[in-house]
């Protein structure tokens, strides 16, 4: 298991920090701040998911006027898990 730590931008999340299996699969996902209820149901969602089908159902996703959403920002973050963008601390 690999944990990486995501600071999402233009959000009222503050912090994401993604857990994912040896087959990029989510096995634990939080975040600090944001509406906690939404991210309690995306988190029920993602779960068990493989990143790459999560950033696909995702990415893009806006919240009013802004031009991302926490949604956007998990694919933005899980993209940078995948990439090697964000370095993992091994879990």
């Amino acid at each position: 298991m690999k944990k990486y730590i995501y600071y999402p931008q233009g959000t009222c999340s503050v912090k994401m920090i993604f857990v994912l299996d040896d087959e990029n699969r989510i096995a634990d996902f939080a975040v600090e701040r944001g509406c906690n209820g939404n991210l309690k149901g995306i988190r029920s969602l993602i779960l068990g998911q493989k990143a790459e089908e999560v950033i696909g159902k995702l990415e893009g996703i806006t919240c009013n006027m802004k031009p991302t959403s926490c949604p956007d920002q998990i694919a933005k973050g899980l993209a940078k898990c995948l990439d090697g963008s964000l370095k993992a601390e091994e879990e």
